[in-house]
């Protein structure tokens, strides 16, 4: 495959976010990355944290032609976002590929929006557990790492989508430490691609959330920060606790973390955890929430 025959699929996407949005202070108000064209329609997939409550959104063409953009849906347990073009955009649609199908070892592109291509590899198909609250069974990681790899789309051999880009990340092996790339599968989209488009969120019921920004060491869940107003904070979760056992079940890592959050029942409920802070252990009870319901929602420009 040469990467020109993929590049005319692939935007920039710049998106402006009010000062007092919820994710203004994490993840600011001008944000901008990449997406690439999945309907001849001017559906571009991106990755959701770009669009996250945003009232502006600026698609630009390789050509550099701009167009208006609609922030139709945030799905927060893959992170893909959709954005809509408003007015024409008249570039091709790219195919899907099958990201369960891609095995160690294959050669694969990234590419961001200003024709920027990084040919790699994958290097594995694993588990990945975010500090947001965020899980993935099986995440892409690719080596070497895009520069600007946000919402860059990740291309297989035979020019088919494969994923998303997310994340820049560092691994050692052999006492090297190397860059690499967290990529969101793209056969996670398919099931949930109708419910985004006509409902702007996948029919289920939510999530529980915290608001809690954690991270494992030494195998300890550790609390590194709490959403201002979220549950957590509103609880009296802080910044160095360790949490130690959830309704009666020790944690064992960060994804058994998460997992045990969301099966605790419905957004809304009380979740009871026991906390070590400062060497004394304590129980904190936790009245989780809808982190959709913190966010501002687009309004069609």
């Amino acid at each position: 495959m040469h990467i020109d025959k993929i590049l005319p699929s692939i935007v920039t996407v710049r998106s402006l976010i009010p000062d007092d949005a919820f994710t203004a202070g994490t993840l600011g108000t001008l944000r901008e990355g990449s997406g690439v064209i999945i309907r001849e329609n001017g559906l571009v997939l991106t990755i959701g944290y770009l669009i996250t409550e945003a009232e502006e959104i600026w698609l630009t063409r390789q050509d550099g032609q701009v167009v208006p953009g609609h922030a139709l849906a945030y799905d927060q347990e893959t992170g893909f976002g959709l954005v809509q073009a408003i007015g024409p955009i008249g570039l091709p649609a790219m195919d899907f590929g099958n990201s369960d199908e891609a095995r160690i070892g294959d050669p694969v592109w990234l590419a961001d929006g200003i024709g920027q291509s990084v040919r790699g590899t994958i290097i594995a198909k694993q588990e990945f557990a975010g500090y947001w609250e965020y899980l993935l069974d099986e995440a892409l990681f690719i080596a070497p790492a895009h520069p600007s790899w946000g919402g860059a789309p990740l291309v297989g051999a035979d020019g088919k989508l494969l994923g998303i880009a997310s994340l820049r990340l560092q691994t050692s092996a052999n006492e090297m430490i190397a860059d690499v790339n967290m990529v969101v599968p793209i056969d996670l989209l398919p099931p949930i691609l109708d419910d985004l488009l006509n409902r702007g969120r996948v029919n289920k019921p939510p999530r529980p959330w915290l608001g809690a920004f954690s991270a494992e060491i030494d195998g300890k869940v550790v609390v590194i920060n709490v959403a201002r107003k979220g549950p957590a904070a509103r609880a009296g979760l802080r910044s160095g606790d360790i949490i130690l056992e959830m309704r009666g079940s020790e944690v064992d890592g960060l994804a058994d973390f998460y997992r045990q959050v969301w099966t605790s029942g419905p957004a809304g409920a009380e979740i009871t955890m026991r906390v070590s802070r400062n060497g004394r252990e304590q129980w904190i009870r936790v009245k989780s929430g809808d982190r959709s319901s913190f966010l501002k929602k687009p309004q069609l420009q």
